[in-house]
């Protein structure tokens, strides 16, 4: 056939045909120019900015898809892929950027199945097991049945080469011992054991298995465990107990269908929940292995006796931090990541340390090491850095946006190179789409969180941003690891182990979540209290290091707590109990109104610490008269008397007199003896003196800022020497204030702020703390504490807690009582219960208020609303 006849026997050429060729000849042209870059880079390099001057591989321009489309994405894959686990799925899209075919590749290549072996890590991570595993799982993993096919044994190990070198994709069965754990689970799940439509059949008579465990549990079940069930309140389970003893399967089903309250729909609530236990159960006898497989590597091999030789031969690690470098040693040979957990003031940063000089000498780094931080303790970290290993190269990732992008297009060129470690904060390691992105593509071998109990809640954004670092390995230092419940600890885990609780997050949200809904019978809500805490040790046995001062620093010096209970002074208990009997007399309209409970507590707080924290000394007529006059200054931003009058009305006395000094309406002022009539401030006036005079030096912690700036006038008019540390405290100057602090003698007081200032800073030259306004959660005034009672210090430690008397404080203190309780039956050895985990907010209005029950369940369901409402 001739050219000309090839032609015109062609068909038509379609306009989408002539396109694709131009697309196809474009790329083909675009290939052929690429520059070639090195293995590993092009992945690297397409995380700069997209407004980047670098000469980097383009971006793809991301499509934002909204809620609706990602869940129909989510939900298309998960029909697919059944035997990948769904947390696997999400995150195969979220690195695919939601692209279906990428993520099902990624998924394919990265994850393994959920019914396959399990593991430390991802299946992107080599798996390194030693031998003394290898024996002990075979010990205790049960005999496979003879005509399993040996299909694994005789088949070569897959291989993927990444930037040059080999990974073998190991199978994980030797992690945590075989799969045939989770069979009973699988059955135990498959079909619902009541089906209303098969009620008639005979089938729905017979007693499988599965029915005798729910029929067993419904026949002996105590109430408090019947009330675990979903849907199942305490009046439901009171009539179940009417209801025993139960014949059979029939009769059971049939008296919760015919009682109007029940319904036969809780058997399969019943079964859902006795699934969660048995996976739990499950979850234990793991970790009770992995216990014995750390004890036997820790009896295997002779342990570090001698810390690194990079390290400062200056400094010397104490016995119990060698004892810490070695628990993290045995933690990276056995693949497993590890919550170090010592009380406040052991020194975790230098056992940390000590670990990545540890992993630098034996050339046991695979990647630079990542640590987060708070931003209060980044150069403190990087002082310790320099000071006990100057031979670890550490990179500070922080600075202003400009600043952090050019280090950015600086990683995409060279990746992690040139350094040991990044040294960031929380605030920073996720504050843009491109960090974000980049510490997502990046790969780091450890990543390190310090002051990790910010990551307690796993339904936060900031959880789910910092998940997903791309890290081989993860280490979390937390001094309180338990702060208000055991579902705190449980997401704490859940993070430091994801695809070891990764299948199980739902079920252990449900067992630990639940609330303790029975006042009565507290022999039986102490037992269940105490299940919960067994469960939750056993659980963080193998993964968590906790030791506290008095047992590993016999020569600390001794701290003595005590809590002042102080009187209020005349008008300011006028004020509060004006402000009590105002919410007493409006309980209805504050119960079911959109006021949330919390706004009315904060009131109360504040008119028990200060009566300048509210107003009552500069009335409206006062207010209109400088908000005229405010309208006339260059510097305000508003002309209109009546809008700055509005802005003025909702402010404290303190803050109308901050903001009329601000713009220079100097005659404007608060007499002294106003700003020092407060009960805590007479309290002050007692005790300030006396300590100068014996030479104490003193911290003085409070939850507010504006209180802090009360004390700090109040400080001038008595003529105390003092500094002062906030959340608005540039971050490169508080180092400097720390080190003032702790050199010159003459500054007798440190002002802090106990969320920006009672996190991982030294101040062991003050021997005094003085916790102004307690914390709802006690573990941030122990942080506070600690500042000063740590390694280091020298004399006795004297703890002041200051509480007005007859205010909603002395709530607070019995709360914040109670859950320091939980954490004591949690890291010691004897048995003890959880703390009732209703409502702070509610509890302390109801005492405060007299609210009566149905007032209480009231405001309880107002405050949820005002919680679970979206912000506009």
């Amino acid at each position: 056939m001739s050219e000309a006849e090839a032609v015109t026997s062609a068909p038509k050429t379609s306009i989408s045909d002539l396109r694709q060729f131009r697309i196809n000849k474009n790329l083909a042209a675009a290939a052929t120019s690429k520059t070639v870059l090195l293995p590993g880079k092009k992945r690297i390099q397409v995380m700069a900015d997209s407004d980047s001057d670098a000469d980097i591989t383009p971006k793809k321009i991301k499509i934002e898809l909204s809620v609706e489309e990602k869940e129909e994405r989510f939900l298309a894959i998960a029909k697919i892929a059944t035997d990948y686990d769904t947390m696997d799925i999400q995150d195969s899209l979220v690195r695919s950027n939601w692209v279906i075919d990428d993520a099902m590749k990624y998924l394919k290549d990265r994850r393994m199945p959920k019914r396959g072996p399990d593991s430390f890590q991802g299946s992107n991570n080599k798996v390194v097991v030693p031998p003394s595993a290898i024996i002990t799982v075979r010990a205790t993993a049960p005999a496979k049945p003879a005509a399993a096919p040996a299909k694994s044994a005789a088949a070569p190990a897959k291989t993927t080469a990444t930037n040059g070198t080999i990974k073998s994709r190991t199978k994980k069965s030797s992690s945590y011992g075989s799969d045939d754990e989770d069979s009973g689970d699988q059955a135990f799940a498959k079909g619902q054991v009541y089906d209303s439509d098969d009620s008639d059949t005979e089938a729905s008579h017979e007693m499988t298995g599965q029915r005798k465990k729910v029929f067993e549990f419904m026949n002996t079940a105590t109430p408090m465990e019947l009330q675990t069930v979903k849907n199942l309140s305490e009046k439901k389970a009171s009539i179940i107990l009417e209801l025993r003893p139960f014949k059979d399967w029939t009769d059971l089903c049939q008296k919760l269908e015919s009682n109007k309250g029940l319904s036969a729909e809780l058997l399969n609530h019943t079964q859902e929940l006795l699934n969660k236990q048995n996976n739990i159960a499950n979850i234990l006898t793991k970790c009770n292995k992995l216990v014995q497989r750390l004890e036997t590597a820790i009896e295997a091999g002779a342990g570090i006796v001698e810390q690194p030789k990079i390290l400062n031969k200056k400094f010397k690690l104490a016995d119990y931090q060698l004892i810490g470098l070695n628990w993290l040693t045995v933690m990276n040979k056995q693949q497993m990541n590890g919550i170090l957990a010592d009380e406040m003031g052991l020194g975790k940063t230098i056992q940390v340390i000590a670990f990545l000089a540890y992993l630098k000498e034996n050339n046991l780094a695979k990647a630079a090491h990542l640590i987060v931080v708070p931003s209060s303790t980044l150069d403190n970290w990087a002082a310790e850095l320099s000071r006990w290993c100057p031979s670890l190269v550490v990179e500070r990732y922080h600075g202003n946006q400009e600043e952090r992008k050019r280090m950015r297009i600086r990683f995409a060129k060279e990746g992690f190179t040139g350094f040991d470690i990044l040294l960031t904060t929380y605030h920073i390691v996720a504050s843009t789409p491109e960090e974000r992105k980049m510490f997502r593509v990046c790969k780091l071998h450890y990543v390190i969180f310090d002051e990790a109990h910010m990551l307690k809640n796993m339904t936060t954004q900031r959880y789910a941003n910092l998940i997903t670092i791309n890290a081989e390995m993860r280490i979390l230092l937390t001094g309180t690891p338990l702060q208000n419940n055991l579902l705190e600890l449980m997401s704490l885990l859940c993070f430091v182990m994801p695809s070891f609780f990764g299948k199980n997050v739902e079920d252990i949200k449900s067992l630990f979540a639940k609330k303790n809904k029975a006042e009565n019978g507290n022999e039986e809500v102490s037992q269940f209290q105490e299940t919960q805490v067994e469960r939750a040790k056993r659980i963080m046995k193998p993964f968590v290091l906790r030791r506290l001062k008095k047992g590993v620093l016999g020569n600390l010096p001794k701290k003595h707590t005590q809590v002042e209970k102080v009187p209020m002074s005349e008008i300011q208990k006028r004020y509060y109990n004006d402000l009590v009997e105002y919410y007493s007399n409006n309980k209805g309209e504050i119960c079911s109104g959109d006021r949330a409970g919390v706004t009315i507590m904060v009131e109360m707080r504040k008119l028990a610490n200060h009566p300048l924290l509210a107003r009552y000394y500069f009335d409206d007529a006062k207010l209109r008269e400088f908000s005229k006059r405010l309208a006339t200054v260059p510097t305000y931003k508003k002309s209109n008397p009546q809008y700055i009058f509005e802005e003025m009305a909702v402010m404290s006395d303190f803050q109308v007199w901050q903001l009329c000094h601000k713009h220079e309406l100097l005659d404007v002022k608060i007499p002294e003896d106003l700003i020092c009539d407060s009960g805590k401030f007479q309290f002050l006036d007692s005790l300030l003196p006396k300590l100068k005079a014996e030479g104490h030096r003193v911290l003085i912690f409070s939850q507010f800022t504006m209180m802090l700036d009360v004390v700090e006038k109040y400080l001038d008019i008595r003529k105390h020497g003092y500094c002062r540390l906030d959340g608005s405290t540039a971050v490169e100057e508080r180092q400097d204030m720390i080190n003032d602090f702790n050199t010159d003698s003459g500054i007798f007081i440190f002002l802090l702020s106990t969320k920006a200032g009672g996190v991982g800073i030294n101040l062991t030259a003050a021997d005094t703390c003085i916790i102004h306004d307690i914390d709802f959660n006690p573990y941030n005034d122990k942080q506070a504490e600690d500042r000063c009672h740590r390694m280091g210090q020298t004399r006795p430690v004297t703890i002041y807690r200051l509480i007005s008397e007859s205010t909603i404080e002395e709530g607070m203190l019995l709360v914040a009582e109670e859950k320091l309780k939980l954490e004591q039956d949690i890291t010691s050895n004897e048995k003890g219960g959880e703390v009732q985990e209703t409502k702070c907010v509610v509890r302390l209005l109801t005492m405060a208020l007299g609210l009566d029950k149905d007032e209480e369940e009231q405001l309880n369901k107002s405050i949820n609303n005002s919680l679970t409402s979206p912000s506009k």
